[in-house]
């Protein structure tokens, strides 16, 4: 029975061993926004393709991810919203023991918008209201392949383009890829230097999408 224990531990293992690289880690918080090919992968993450091929390979090989051939490309998606909160697991647990974690986050994103900001629970509550106006500030690509109900796409580089068409007389909630995703804060930033009302959704689309809330795919406003 303790050997079984063993293997068994040797197994989890194996997707310790799959974190065990910021370049893995990279790929699959792009993956949790979207289906992309190793092409786009490596342009993302300033890998050589060769490089990305390599983790994703690993990844694949241990169960995080999954793969499709369509026609020469070869496509990967995350393999379940379990894989997304087991990275916001370690995020998390690294923000609660690594105090260089946390001066790292203060660096590149303005602690005092996330002083405002809201939950998910909080949002839930209040989305159906005509008060609020939920932006997705993500590409494009991204937002039609899965949204928060209701959202509305203004991609990142459209934000100066399209800012001054939101109506003054709602809350806005922005998002985008998560915690450590600097879209939502640039677009919460621009809009109260407008005077507008605006919120920054504490988590991302991924995050929301696992736990269970409201979404859409493929509608594009």
């Amino acid at each position: 029975m303790s050997e079984i224990k063993k293997q068994l531990f040797e197994q989890l293992a194996l997707i310790t061993q799959s974190l065990a690289s910021p370049q893995r880690i990279e790929l699959l918080d792009y993956l949790a926004q979207a289906e992309r090919s190793v092409d786009e992968l490596s342009q993302l993450t300033s890998l050589s393709t060769a490089n990305t091929s390599r983790h994703l390979q690993i990844l694949k090989q241990n169960g995080l991810v999954l793969m499709r051939k369509q026609g020469k490309s070869r496509l990967y998606k995350i393999a379940g919203d379990d894989v997304i909160q087991l990275i916001s697991c370690l995020r998390r647990t690294a923000e609660n023991h690594l105090a260089e974690v946390t001066r790292l986050k203060q660096n590149i994103l303005p602690s005092y918008i996330d002083k405002e900001a809201i939950s998910s629970k909080e949002l839930l509550s209040k989305m159906n209201t005509c008060a609020i106006l939920l932006l997705d500030v993500r590409p494009l690509k991204e937002f039609e392949q899965g949204h928060i109900k209701g959202a509305v796409n203004i991609s990142p580089e459209s934000i100066e383009q399209k800012i001054n068409d939101i109506p003054h007389d709602k809350t806005v909630v922005a998002y985008c890829r998560g915690p450590y995703c600097a879209y939502s804060y640039q677009m919460v930033e621009a809009l109260r230097q407008r005077g507008l009302k605006a919120l920054r959704l504490e988590e991302g689309f991924p995050e929301w999408k696992a736990a269970g809330l409201p979404f859409e795919i493929n509608q594009v406003v």
